[in-house]
């Protein structure tokens, strides 16, 4: 989950530092992270931000990370599953099972009996496959499309069973379901009428349907009658609201202007505490890190990699571009992962980055290289900082080129750039760290190409035991750190900060909450 997701966390850094997960105030970090106050009240307005504004509300069009667009599409659309945040076990909504008898090369995925959307019209197996093998298509410019196309096809055994076989067998396909699109479902025929037609009234089974959509300003929506798990939703209606910017989403909420936000930055989380509200925050492994494209030179000598590695102060890095606050990784996964392992992910050694330098002069490769930036200040200030510290080595030269969001994906689709901002962020490792890492992942912008790692994560994704998968995400975790993918500069921050009054906040995968649960009282 590299770029694609990267484009996700660095549309964060438009609005502020994806920092760490940790720990949680007045609630814990986990899917049933709820501050206690009595039983559900019904009815109220909760009035949420949102990060990202999107194009259309087709799920197809929304993103389903922290930075996005996730409670608007839970909203709309519901949930097939979740996962717990505690175990990253799956967990049912409207489907009741997802399981495999063959080691993951086939699944079948059972429904909730009489779902129906928002407009009365069945929520079947038909419905399913309708909207997973639409994702498959390149025109629509999904980001689900990567986990879209890791299914071959899907057949209606009858209407709450749909059979589903997988290109390759992967027994962890539930964990990026929960990640994506796939885990929202649309009315056929709504989708059918085009996108214009359906933004205006979109149709799903989530717990609130449409109201209105004014572009820029605000989302309306309203309890959906027919939601399958009555009594939820509590609240009458939900007013969402894009914030791109993160001290206007701070100042809103400490000026009690909104009931709960999505956020990226510890900077507004510890305001958010220090103004008496409560906050969500979601731990995961990995983070963000600045790649270095082994394809080309400088970066496909992995001398190059490691120096620039051992040159730079993460640490102080952390210090220039978030004033401190970040959480930079030294290990891949957190203490409170069930696959941590004390192994250091980089480390300085300026004596010995000056050494590889040399060397690599001497043969008549120097380092020269230039840090593709998106055009936030955040991915500018990394860049610079970055640039600031090597400048004081000879034999390397780094250069930063900032330009637009649409310019960077379109390089890193097309692997032209030296070293980027890209991220694998985790929970269940398989998903983000296949993505980002195979050798023939659609997703492995870096051009990482290393048979072993290719086998550790497969032992990963098919051992058979928790042993079994940490001792295979051990040996990642080495690998990694010894070939120097990247700079590991800040692990991300799924989160939500929310009013004393707000209540029934549960998280779940990366930071997505569960709209259905929310409730207000009032003083």
């Amino acid at each position: 989950m590299v770029v694609a997701f990267a484009a996700a966390c660095s549309a964060a850094l438009v609005l502020g530092a994806c920092g760490s997960g940790g720990d949680s105030g007045s609630a814990s970090n986990s899917t049933a992270a709820t501050v206690e106050a009595g039983d559900p009240v019904a009815g109220g307005t909760a009035r949420i931000l949102q990060m990202g504004e999107p194009r259309s509300l087709d799920p197809a069009q929304l993103s389903n990370t922290w930075a996005h667009q996730p409670l608007l599409g839970n909203a709309l659309y519901g949930t097939l599953m979740v996962t717990n945040n505690d175990t990253f076990e799956l967990e049912y909504k409207m489907a009741t099972d997802f399981s495999s008898e063959d080691g993951g090369k086939t699944f079948t995925l059972t429904l909730q009996p009489d779902l129906v959307f928002s407009d009365g019209t069945p929520l079947d197996a038909a419905a399913v496959k309708y909207n997973w093998d639409r994702l498959k298509d390149p025109a629509l410019g999904s980001t689900t499309i990567r986990q879209a196309v890791e299914v071959e096809s899907t057949e209606v055994v009858d209407p709450v069973t749909l059979r589903v076989t997988m290109v390759e067998p992967n027994p962890q396909f539930g964990q990026a379901i929960v990640a994506g699109a796939l885990n929202w479902v649309a009315a056929p025929a709504a989708l059918e009428q085009g996108r214009e037609a359906f933004d205006q009234n979109p149709i799903g089974a989530g717990p609130f349907t449409l109201v209105n959509w004014a572009r820029q300003d605000v989302v309306e929506l309203e309890k959906n009658p027919e939601y399958w798990d009555a009594p939820k939703p509590y609240l009458d209606r939900l007013e969402v609201r894009t914030v791109a910017d993160a001290s206007q989403r701070s100042n809103t909420m400490t000026t009690g202007g909104a009931d709960l936000t999505a956020e990226t930055s510890w900077t507004n989380v510890n305001k958010a505490e220090a103004a008496g509200l409560q906050y969500v925050v979601t731990s995961t492994g990995g983070g963000q890190f600045a790649g270095m494209n082994q394809r080309r030179a400088p970066f496909d000598d992995e001398r190059a990699r490691r120096a620039v590695s051992l040159a730079v102060d993460l640490e102080a890095v952390n210090t220039v571009v978030y004033n401190g606050e970040g959480d930079v990784p030294t290990t891949f996964f957190p203490e409170d992962s069930p696959y941590y392992a004390d192994i250091p992910l980089g480390e300085t050694n300026t004596e010995e980055a000056q050494r590889l330098f040399d060397e690599l002069a001497a043969e008549g490769k120097p380092v020269k290289f230039t840090f593709l930036s998106y055009p936030t200040t955040e991915s500018r200030v990394l860049g610079e900082a970055v640039q600031a510290q090597l400048s004081a080595f000879e034999n390397v030269e780094m250069n930063v080129e900032v330009t637009d969001f649409a310019a960077v994906t379109a390089r890193a689709g097309a692997r032209d750039f030296d070293m980027l901002i890209s991220s694998a962020v985790t929970q269940d490792p398989d998903y983000a760290l296949s993505m980002a890492f195979t050798s023939d992942s659609t997703g492995n912008f870096m051009g990482v190409n290393n048979p072993e790692l290719d086998a550790a994560l497969e032992r990963g994704r098919f051992g058979a035991t928790q042993e079994e998968r940490k001792a295979a995400y051990d040996e990642v975790q080495q690998i990694l750190a010894d070939t120097a993918v990247g700079l590991w500069y800040t692990r991300a921050l799924p989160s939500v900060t929310f009013s004393e009054e707000t209540h029934g906040v549960q998280l779940f995968s990366l930071g997505a909450a569960l709209p259905e649960e929310l409730w207000i009282s009032s003083n």
